[in-house]
Parts: structure tokens; C-alpha cells; sequence
């Protein structure tokens, strides 16, 4: 891997009803996640480029609102994010690509729209691990968490201010997943069977079959699209693995599927970044093991999209 990867922090908890992970980014700075991020990407002169967590004052407050918790200070960060993102992408040259550390699951929204400005016109597809739907809008949600949202945000569902805050649409559904996805409300369900949205549930990428159909799926997308950005929300893998997440579900991914199915991805095309959001470190589960899972999953998310990434600049064309 020699392209430079930018890390960039996204210090909020605003989309949900408790505090916590605004601290998420330093807390995994601190344990080390840089370093074995690095070793497990197997190239120790790889160039990370640290530009820091995005600025967010309060990174989180309590909000009663039913459709859209903090709404007006979601609306002033996500654009501060996006700028965060492409302004250092920016500086470090077209072939940087980015890894996030969040934060709740907003920050991908952020992020999509951090990758669209620093290369306008690409073309992006999403593979959206969770073990929650995120397909929600105000008019659905049960809860007014916004973390419950920007999923759809990003294929362009939601209200407009929300979706102007992260320049969505930054992705087709048609070059959509969600991976893992088994806690889903009865209307975020509705919405996402009658999308064009793929979903691959934990059970099924368990299977063989099933993660035959996910490479399939990734390489019939990675035909019309110009890299992938993947956002893995921490609770999809398996509750029983006693991780420091937001929200543990059992029956979830276990790590080794996770993994697998995060090379599966890479391997069919570019990975133009990878973000991990959902860890909550200090309530419970293990943080050594946690932090470790999420270098692995970024480094095979960017070790290995940067391998599709060589082969297609050195494919005949």
C-alpha cells in the first residue's frame, strides 16, 4: 500500500440519546489504534496522515425531539466534517484515501459528501455493515435519533435540510448494501425491501453461498462505479464478543466474516475509504479487543482495496 491514507476523527454523539462517543476518536488514538493499523496493513513505511478530529462544540447534548435529536447542530457539523475530510484528502494528492474514526453512524454521511467534494464527478458505492437498518427518516423514525438515518441520507431519503447537510444524494441505491442488518423497525424494513438496496443478512454471509452472492454484487457494481467507501457501524459483529460498542445485538457477524466479507468487497474494485463509528469505549466490553478489531477490518478494507486499485490502473484498457 503507498497511497497516503488520511485519518480523519469525527467526535460526535448528536445523533443519538446518550454521550459518549464524541470522545471515540481520541480514545482509540490513545490505544494505540494508529500503530496497529499500520502492522496489521503489513507495510511499515505506509504514510498515515493524521488530520485530526473534525471541530464540534458540544460534540453531544440532549434533545427530546421525536423526528430529529439536535437537528440544527447536525446541519452545522456535517458540513464542517465534509470539509474536514476533503480539504485534507485534498492536500495529500488524488490518491489519498480516507479512514474515519467516529463517532455515531452520522459521520459516514459526512464522510461520503468529504470524499464527493475532494473528487467531484466520482462515482461511489457503499456497503453499509450494521447491525441496525439506519433507513429511517424523520416522518419514520420511532426514536428521533438521527444515528437511525444516514444511510438513507446518503441514497437520498430524508427531510432536506438533512440531506443538503451531507450534499446527499452521494450514492445510487442501486450501488448500495447493508451488510448485517438484522434490528430493523417495521417501516425502515418496508423501505429498504421496495429500494434497490442489496441486504445481506448476518446469517447469510455465514454461508458460502452467501458470501459468493456478496462478491457477486461487488463486482457488478464495481463495474459502473469509481471506488467504494465502506462504513462499518461497530455493532454488527456478534454481541458475544464482550466488544465495546453503542448497541450490541446478538446473532450478529462474527469478526471472521466481517473480515472476509470487507476483503470480498475490496477485492472486486477500489476502496476510496473506510470508516468504523459505534464504539463506546468505558461502558462495558473489552477496548483492547475492540480497537483490534477495527484496525483489522480497516486494514483489510485498505490493504486490499488498494491492491484492486493497482490491478485496475495496470489492466489493459
Amino acid at each position: 500500500m503507498t497511497d497516503p491514507v488520511v485519518l480523519a476523527g469525527s467526535p460526535t454523539a448528536l445523533g443519538g440519546h446518550f454521550d459518549g462517543m464524541e470522545r471515540t476518536p481520541a480514545e482509540l488514538r490513545a490505544l494505540g489504534f494508529t500503530d496497529r493499523f499500520r502492522a496489521l496493513a503489513g507495510d511499515a513505511d505506509l504514510r498515515i496522515v493524521d488530520a485530526g478530529d473534525a471541530p464540534n462544540d458540544p460534540g453531544w447534548a440532549a434533545d427530546p425531539d421525536r423526528r430529529a435529536k439536535n437537528r440544527t447542530r447536525i446541519c452545522t457539523y456535517l458540513p464542517t466534517l465534509a470539509r474536514h475530510v476533503a480539504d485534507a484528502l485534498i492536500a495529500e494528492g488524488p490518491d489519498a484515501r480516507l479512514l474515519v474514526l467516529g463517532g455515531d453512524c452520522t459521520s459516514h454521511a459526512g464522510a461520503m459528501a468529504g470524499l464527493r467534494r475532494a473528487h467531484p464527478g466520482q462515482r461511489l458505492g457503499i456497503a453499509w455493515f450494521d447491525a441496525h437498518g439506519d433507513f429511517n427518516t424523520p416522518a419514520t423514525t420511532p426514536s428521533g435519533n438521527v444515528w437511525g438515518m444516514p444511510f438513507a441520507m446518503i441514497v437520498g431519503h430524508g427531510d432536506p435540510d438533512l440531506l443538503a447537510a451531507c450534499d446527499a444524494p452521494t450514492a445510487d441505491a442501486g450501488d448500495a448494501a447493508l451488510l448485517g442488518g438484522q434490528v430493523l423497525d417495521e417501516t425502515e424494513s418496508r423501505m429498504l425491501a421496495a429500494s434497490r438496496v442489496a441486504h445481506f443478512g448476518a446469517g447469510m454471509l455465514g454461508t458460502d453461498a452467501g458470501m459468493a452472492a456478496l462478491g457477486a454484487w461487488a463486482r457488478v457494481v464495481a463495474e459502473r462505479v469509481d471506488a467504494f467507501y465502506l462504513a462499518f457501524d461497530m455493532d454488527a459483529l456478534d454481541a458475544a464478543g464482550d466488544w465495546a460498542f453503542a448497541m450490541p445485538e446478538p446473532n450478529g457477524l462474527s469478526l471472521a466474516t466481517a473480515i472476509e466479507a470487507v476483503r470480498t468487497i475490496a477485492a472486486a474494485g477500489p476502496v476510496a475509504g473506510f470508516g468504523a463509528t459505534a464504539i463506546l469505549i468505558g461502558r462495558g466490553g473489552d477496548p483492547e479487543r475492540t480497537v483490534d478489531a477495527a484496525a483489522r477490518l480497516a486494514a483489510a478494507a485498505l490493504r486490499d482495496g488498494a491492491r484492486a486499485a493497482g490491478h485496475a490502473a495496470t489492466a489493459p484498457g
